[in-house]
């Protein structure tokens, strides 16, 4: 079983489903609202247990009552949150999602991940030595991702940011990913007007930009790829992005090459999306194996 660390944000959702987004100034009924734990970390997190595992998580919730349900949640599903602390004061992040018209669209409030300090995963240090692979992505504080690479750096470790929320990324950072996953906006944040071939082809098996329903495009050491994805009746998309993420890890830390593990990761996003909930649709690794088998 590979060791998986996820360094990152936990929140709860709150998520209204309509038939259409409201435009600026007007009142529309929505058809339903639910509250589900959420986070790019914890989601990745349980995505990752869920496909077999080892799972640490590293974050900060804060000490209201969405706190105890994140915890709750991440524990339920076999994640460990040793390295998870309530911090005093201060409220849980939350993400205000909505679904309509086949897509969603987020506002997330950091709330106690802004807490997720380098001084803070400092003291998850052995717990990370252990990793097999180490997640990150941008909903904790940018200092934090450039401990993280440095820590890496320092200790040989694999790592994978995923660069959302967009926003610039220095080129040390860049250069220390062990694996780069960026949707076509957020390449377009990190790389501003560069080709997108000629970035493909400085950064090998390494860049990895995921493109929805059109799959995900890399540099194979000879040429451009893309490994498409699965077509399916999208019920949910949130979560997608991440399962993705959490999938591709535990498949290149597994062993498979950098296509298996792309034609794993789409198969799990894909099966995430048929069901509602960041977390409620992700797979278990029977349910990927027994989808691709067929």
């Amino acid at each position: 079983m590979v060791k998986v660390v996820v360094v990152g944000s936990c929140s709860m959702d709150l998520v209204v489903t309509a038939s259409k987004r409201p435009v600026a100034g007007e009142t529309i009924l929505g058809e339903d609202f639910q509250t589900v734990p959420g986070g790019k970390g914890a989601n990745q997190a349980v995505a990752a247990a869920r496909l077999g595992a080892e799972v640490s998580m590293i974050g900060c919730v804060g000490d209201d009552a969405f706190g105890g349900e994140i915890l709750a949640n991440l524990k339920k599903n076999g994640v460990s949150v040793e390295n998870v602390e309530p911090v005093t004061g201060i409220a849980s992040g939350t993400a205000h999602i909505t679904l309509a018209e086949g897509d969603n669209s987020i506002i997330f409030v950091k709330g106690a991940n802004d807490h997720v300090t380098p001084s803070y995963v400092e003291k998850a240090a052995s717990t990370m030595k252990a990793a097999d692979i180490i997640l990150i992505q941008q909903e904790v504080p940018g200092e934090t991702i450039e401990y993280v690479a440095d820590f890496c750096d320092r200790f040989n470790k694999k790592w994978l940011l995923n660069p959302a929320p967009a926003r610039e990324i220095s080129r040390e950072v860049i250069d220390s990913a062990t694996y780069l996953t960026p949707n076509e906006h957020e390449f377009a944040v990190m790389f501003k007007e560069e080709n997108r071939g000629e970035v493909l082809a400085q950064f090998p098996n390494k860049l990895l930009i995921t493109e929805g329903k059109n799959g995900v495009r890399y540099f194979n050491g000879t040429g451009e790829e893309v490994v498409p994805s699965y077509v399916v009746k999208p019920v949910d998309t949130t979560g997608a992005g991440d399962t993705f993420n959490a999938a591709f890890a535990v498949a290149v830390a597994e062993g498979k090459t950098i296509k298996e593990a792309l034609q794993f990761a789409n198969r799990a996003a894909s099966l995430s999306i048929t069901k509602f909930g960041a977390q409620g649709g992700m797979p278990t690794r029977d349910e990927v194996e027994r989808s691709i088998a067929e």
